[in-house]
């Protein structure tokens, strides 16, 4: 297909040496080396079972509010991931805990975070770091329920939001920070968020956090964290490369798996559609919703471009769609977000944003429209549905 037009720019031409700076250069497609009958497995789910313990959380020596706001939320037991993480975390031991997503680590690190917070409010600060922007951000609204009527404050501080309001809420005392390492180093370089005067270390999602795109930037972060005293590193996945430098992290810790960190969510059944050559996939995408059963439905694509043309499909047959990728300003992935779990939209396409730190509940279906590049990836984006000890459908297009 001839992708020129009348608005096309000729390729750019670079020094002398260089080799020519045009589209083909530009956006050489990356092809995923993974074999697509990785992701056929049927499902052996385990309902609650698996999920959750039997353990109240009333069995803890919790503040009474804390245990109040749980019961509202309607935390009752302890899931599997908590029951044997926080014992440990409330005696301020450093911790490597793996579970799947939608299991209940947010909690296993807010409520210890909670219970240290209130015994010394003045002197306590944590930093929680996470890979999106969209995570963040609902680390702390589960925060703000967990810690209602503590007077405890919480900010996060992420990329696409005016840094003025920042430098307002750095002015009172944070018992939470929560953010993105490049809004973090900022702040810190500014001399605004002081490092130094933080007393524990949370990554979430720390298997992305020590991969090359972030590494740096979190070694600049615990560098400038002098009084650290308690870490906690928190993922789905764990990449036997980064073991050293995990160690480097942390002293002494505990170590909780309840999976192996290298599997999918047993409560997924996965399927590939294979799509053969010359026959238009987004009609097969467009069939599937004939089906009563794509209630709530997750689309994934390698490229933002693709994204973009994909969800304006969608909308086209009638599909209510919405959109969120790195070009997206925050408020409009904000309200995207908030649309779908409102049941607004029936789809949303996303890229590898938004496979980690988006918790809707009830999602029926995660849709690869393309392969991911990792198996990483494709963990954490098929953990979107499967989620709190219920069944999901994981499906990937594959040639």
């Amino acid at each position: 297909m001839n992708t020129q037009n009348k608005n096309t720019r000729p390729p750019q031409h670079s020094k002398r040496g260089q080799k020519p700076i045009g589209r083909a250069g530009q956006n050489k497609k990356k092809e995923s080396k993974l074999d697509p009958n990785l992701f056929v497995k049927k499902a052996q789910p385990s309902g609650q079972v698996g999920f959750r313990s039997e353990t109240p959380f009333a069995t803890l020596n919790l503040n009474a509010i804390l245990l109040k706001n749980l019961e509202a939320k309607g935390y009752e037991s302890m899931t599997n991931i908590q029951e044997q993480a926080i014992p440990s975390l409330l005696e301020n031991r450093d911790i490597l805990g793996i579970s799947n997503t939608g299991s209940g680590k947010t909690g296993a690190f807010l409520i210890p975070i909670i219970e240290q917070a209130r015994l010394d409010p003045r002197n306590f600060t944590a930093l929680i770091v996470t890979p999106t922007r969209e995570l963040a951000l609902q680390i702390e609204e589960e925060f703000k329920s967990l810690s209602k009527g503590m007077n405890l404050y919480s900010n996060t501080f992420i990329g696409g939001t005016n840094i003025n309001s920042d430098f307002k809420a750095l002015n009172r005392k944070l018992n939470v920070i929560v953010g993105c390492p490049g809004r973090l180093l900022d702040l810190a370089n500014r001399k605004l968020l002081h490092l130094n005067q933080i007393n524990t270390l949370v990554l979430d999602e720390f298997d992305r956090m020590l991969d090359m795109g972030f590494v740096n930037d979190v070694k600049k972060i615990v560098h400038g964290m002098t009084k650290r005293k308690h870490t906690m590193l928190f993922s789905a996945t764990l990449d036997a490369t980064q073991k050293q430098l995990i160690d480097s992290l942390l002293n002494n810790p505990v170590t909780v798996k309840v999976n192996t960190g290298v599997s999918t969510n047993e409560n997924v059944d996965q399927e590939v559609i294979r799509v053969p050559e010359g026959k238009d996939k987004f009609e097969v995408l467009e069939n599937l919703f004939r089906s009563n059963d794509l209630e709530k439905v997750i689309i994934f694509t390698e490229t933002k471009r693709l994204a973009d043309r994909l969800s304006k499909q969608l909308n086209q047959a009638g599909i209510k769609s919405g959109l969120i990728h790195g070009n997206k300003s925050q408020n409009f992935r904000n309200r995207t977000i908030d649309e779908f779990k409102a049941g607004l939209t029936q789809v949303l396409v996303a890229t590898d944003v938004a496979a980690r730190g988006i918790d809707v509940a009830d999602v029926s279906h995660v849709i690869n429209y393309q392969l991911p590049m990792s198996m990483d990836s494709y963990i954490h984006r098929i953990g979107r549905t499967g989620r709190a000890g219920k069944t999901g459908r994981a499906i990937t297009f594959a040639n």
